[in-house]
């Protein structure tokens, strides 16, 4: 891991747990047009894809699709936010990290990014942020990776990219940005498995795994 240059960091699942946060968003949606709760599937749908495309699969079919939208873009995201918990090790990572590498985010979240990060401190720990409003099409396609490989003029392998989910995958495997799974031992392709991040720094510092 010696040649790497930039940590790009995924959001929901990697730096936070932010399950409850979403299931209580999709929820009230749900229960606004009085359709039953999130079962497990759907959780899993909505924690991984833009909110665009898990309210058009909660409501795939449903003439009131449009005003489900509607109703989507009118909520604030605010109140959801302190649903969040920070992975552990995050903000020492990230301390870690700087100045020595360059940081960045690549997320299927929408406006909703920069408000979670002011909540918890961490605005200025990234050097870019790439939601899925700032491309045309969002992971699994690689478009966001390979923005944040064109703007910091590197290569895939002066990358990692830490994602914990099948559309990270596909996404690092596309823009081929070595992945660094986090707490998903199912993504085969990955360089690397951790389950904290003092490993990845481990990584980083002797280029071999090494317990927290």
């Amino acid at each position: 891991m010696k040649q790497v240059k930039v940590v790009i960091f995924d959001c929901d699942g990697v730096m936070f747990d932010s399950i409850r946060a979403n299931e209580a968003y999709y929820n009230q949606i749900l229960a606004k047009f009085k359709r039953p709760q999130l079962n497990i599937d759907q959780r899993d749908y909505v924690h991984m894809n833009t909110a665009e495309k898990s309210v058009a699969h909660l409501f795939k079919g449903d003439p009131r699709l449009e005003d489900v939208s509607s109703y989507r873009r009118s909520m604030s995201y605010l109140r959801f936010i302190p649903l969040m918990e920070m992975e552990p090790y995050l903000r020492d990572f990230l301390q870690y990290l700087r100045p020595a590498y360059k940081t960045a985010i690549s997320t299927n979240r929408s406006d909703t990014m920069g408000p979670v990060l002011a909540h918890h401190g961490l605005e200025g720990y990234f050097d870019l942020v790439v939601s899925s409003l700032d491309v045309k099409n969002p992971k699994p396609d690689p478009e966001s990776l390979i923005k944040i490989l064109n703007y910091f003029g590197l290569s895939p392998q002066e990358a990692i990219y830490i994602g914990d989910s099948k559309i990270d995958e596909s996404a690092a495997k596309a823009a081929r940005v070595p992945l660094v799974a986090y707490k998903n031992p199912m993504l085969s392709t990955a360089a690397h498995h951790v389950t904290h991040f003092k490993v990845i720094e481990n990584l980083l510092k002797h280029g071999g795994p090494q317990s927290p």
